[in-house]
C-alpha cells in the first residue's frame, strides 16, 4: 500500500497528519498496481468533475485482460502483433496516476504492440469494434523507431467498457502523427490514458476526436524528453444530450529547446450535454528554450449544457522562448449570423457553416485527407 506521504499526508513531530498538496503536476503519485490507489470517491483531484458512479466496475472491478479482435491495414514498416507482459517496451513511456489506469496496467494479459520503422511515409488505421459490453481492461505499446514517419488512426467504433493505457516511444527524429477516434455505440464508457516519450529532434502530432460513446476520458501525458522534441497536442470533440466527452491534457518539457502547442476545441447541444478539458503544461528546470502555447475553445449551442476549461501552467526556469495559455467557452457570434443571414442564407444554414468552420480548424491539420473528409461528414451528421 501507498505511505502516507505518497498521497500528499504529511506526519508531524506529535503523531499528528496534516494534508500537504502535491505542488507540481509531475510529482502525482504513480503506480501500477491498482493496490496502491484508494477506492474512487469523486472527490480527488483527477476525478472531481467525472461521472465517477457510473463506471465504478472499472476503476475497482475484476476486469478482462484478454486479447480481442483488432483489424489493420498491411503497410510495409508497420508490425501488429500480441507480445507478453515482459516486453521492455511496457512501462518505458509513464504510470498511472490514478485507479482505472492501474487498474487496467495490472490487468492486461498480453500488451498490443504496433511498431513503425522506415523513413519512407506510411498510414495505417487499427480498428476495435467488438470488444463487448464486459468490463474491459487493455494495454497498447506505439513505438516509432529512429527516423521513421508514419499516420496511425487507431479506431473505436461499437460498444464497450474499457479502461486502458497506450504508451507511445519516439526514437530520434521519429515523426509520428496517431489519431485516436472515437466512434463508440451509444452506450459505450472508455477510460484511457495515452504516455508519451519524446526523443531528440523527434516530432509527435497527437490527434484526439471524440463523437460517440456515453462517457469518453481521453487522457494524453507527454514528456519532451529528447533536445529538440516537439509535440502538437490536437482534440476535436461534440457532445450531445446526455453525453460526457473529458480531456485531461499534460505536457512536459524536460528537455532543452522543445516546442509544444496543445489546441482543443468543441462542440455541445442537448439536455445534460458536458466536456471536460484540463491542460497542464509543466516547463522543468532543465528545459531552456522552450516554446509552449496551449488553448480550449467552447462553442455551446443549446442550453442545458455545461463546459470545463481549465488551463494550467508552472515555469520552473526564466530562460524560455515562450510560453502561454487562454480558454473560452460561449454561444454563436450573433455577427456572423447575421452577416451570413444577410447573404441569404438561412438561420439554421448559418448554424451550421459556423461550426462546421469552427472545428474544421483541427480537421485539417491531421493530414490523412480520406480521414478529414470522413470527420467532416461526421460533424455534418452531428448538426442535422
Amino acid at each position: 500500500m501507498p505511505t502516507a506521504e505518497q498521497h500528499g499526508v504529511t506526519a508531524h513531530s506529535d503523531g499528528r497528519f496534516g494534508f500537504v498538496p502535491v505542488q507540481t503536476r509531475s510529482d502525482r503519485f504513480k503506480s501500477v498496481d491498482v493496490a496502491d490507489f484508494g477506492p474512487v470517491t469523486g472527490r480527488e483531484a483527477v476525478w472531481k468533475l467525472s461521472p465517477v458512479k457510473k463506471f465504478i466496475d472499472l476503476t475497482g472491478g475484476v476486469l478482462d485482460g484478454s486479447g480481442y479482435p483488432v483489424e489493420s491495414t498491411a503497410v510495409a514498416g508497420v508490425d501488429v502483433a500480441w507480445v507478453d507482459r515482459t516486453d521492455p517496451r511496457i512501462g518505458s513511456a509513464g504510470a498511472p496516476e490514478e485507479r482505472a489506469s492501474a487498474n487496467a496496467w495490472s490487468s492486461f494479459e498480453k500488451a498490443l504492440a504496433i511498431t513503425i520503422s522506415g523513413e519512407e511515409a506510411k498510414e495505417v488505421t487499427v480498428t476495435r469494434a467488438a470488444l463487448g459490453s464486459g468490463p474491459r481492461g487493455a494495454h497498447t505499446i506505439i513505438e516509432a523507431r529512429p527516423f521513421s514517419r508514419a499516420i496511425l488512426i487507431l479506431e473505436n467504433t461499437g460498444e464497450a467498457r474499457l479502461t486502458e493505457n497506450v504508451e507511445i516511444i519516439l526514437g530520434e527524429s521519429a515523426n509520428l502523427t496517431v489519431v485516436s477516434l472515437q466512434e463508440w455505440g451509444d452506450t459505450a464508457v472508455h477510460l484511457t490514458n495515452h504516455f508519451a516519450t519524446i526523443g531528440r529532434d523527434a516530432r509527435l502530432k497527437h490527434v484526439v476526436v471524440s463523437l460517440g460513446g456515453s462517457i469518453v476520458r481521453v487522457n494524453p501525458s507527454v514528456r519532451l524528453a529528447g533536445p529538440g522534441s516537439d509535440t502538437e497536442l490536437l482534440g476535436l470533440y461534440f457532445a450531445d444530450a446526455g453525453q460526457h466527452l473529458e480531456q485531461q491534457v499534460f505536457v512536459h518539457h524536460a528537455a532543452p529547446n522543445s516546442r509544444s502547442r496543445v489546441t482543443y476545441k468543441g462542440a455541445l447541444q442537448g439536455q445534460g450535454a458536458r466536456t471536460v478539458w484540463i491542460g497542464d503544461v509543466l516547463i522543468g528546470r532543465n528545459a531552456p528554450g522552450t516554446d509552449s502555447y496551449e488553448q480550449n475553445r467552447n462553442l455551446v449551442l443549446t442550453e442545458g449544457t455545461r463546459a470545463d476549461s481549465i488551463p494550467n501552467l508552472e515555469i520552473e526556469t526564466g530562460d524560455i522562448t515562450g510560453a502561454g495559455h487562454a480558454s473560452a467557452t460561449g454561444r454563436f457570434d450573433d455577427e456572423q449570423l447575421f452577416y451570413l443571414q444577410s447573404r441569404g442564407i438561412t438561420e439554421d444554414e448559418a448554424r451550421r457553416l459556423v461550426v462546421r468552420g469552427f472545428l474544421s480548424e483541427i480537421v485539417q491539420q491531421i493530414g490523412s485527407p480520406l480521414l478529414e473528409d470522413r470527420l467532416q461528414a461526421a460533424i455534418e451528421a452531428e448538426l442535422t
